[in-house]
């Protein structure tokens, strides 16, 4: 795994009404082939009666395994569309399944990958994007009476506590990002006026919303 990737922030679903179709893009994570057929299976089995059911997804850091169907709609209409949405949304490990209940009317090439293409952007704004970026722990003994005026600090400046342990001095664990270490240091050895100050901790894999 790559210290840095965007996937999608959790699973879900998103429905998408074009000329009484119903498009319904099932999205989910997988890190291997069995995960995302596992998927597919299980979405394909719970919208047994639809139209089609046309999967895509994307695995690993650089998209090693592709793979898209159209299932039954005309070739290159309809999964290809959806995995060039992932793609260009920059996302990975990443299975999505698009259900079409058929309306009635046809849609035509031209409206039919638009409709896949739009089905799958707005599952993926519907579920939100987060991207994995390395975060270090700062380990911080302090004095008792510093313990409010540090958690305020760490609030007002988005810096998540993850861990406090009360002992003869209260030591909190706080993470942030690896490139923002020394400041955060600094700024912490100035708010304690040098009562304390952090020391690096581990390395820590962390997960953060990306803003639309």
């Amino acid at each position: 795994m790559s210290t840095e990737y965007r996937t999608i922030a959790r699973p879900g679903s998103n429905v998408l009404e074009i000329k009484k179709s119903r498009f319904i893009t099932h999205l989910g994570r997988a890190t291997t082939e069995a995960e995302a057929q596992a998927f597919i299976a299980a979405v394909k089995k719970a919208e047994y009666k639809a139209t089609h059911n046309v999967p895509v997804y994307l695995l690993g850091d650089h998209d090693e395994v592709q793979r898209a169907s159209d299932d039954g709609e005309p070739s290159g209409t309809a999964g290809v569309p959806g995995l060039e949405v992932l793609k260009q949304m920059g996302l990975h490990d990443v299975v999505a399944v698009t259900t079409r209940y058929f309306g009635g009317i046809k849609l035509g090439a031209g409206g039919l990958i638009r409709a896949y293409a739009n089905s799958v952007q707005d599952a993926v704004q519907a579920v939100g994007v987060v991207r994995r970026v390395m975060m270090r722990e700062l380990i911080l003994p302090l004095p008792y009476h510093l313990l409010g005026p540090i958690q305020h600090w760490a609030e007002v400046n988005g810096v998540t506590i993850t861990a406090t342990d009360y002992q003869a001095q209260v030591t909190l664990t706080l993470l942030v990002e690896d490139t923002a270490v020394a400041a955060t240091t600094a700024a912490l050895t100035d708010q304690t006026q040098g009562q304390a100050t952090p020391v690096p901790g581990a390395l820590v894999p962390t997960e953060v919303p990306v803003r639309a």
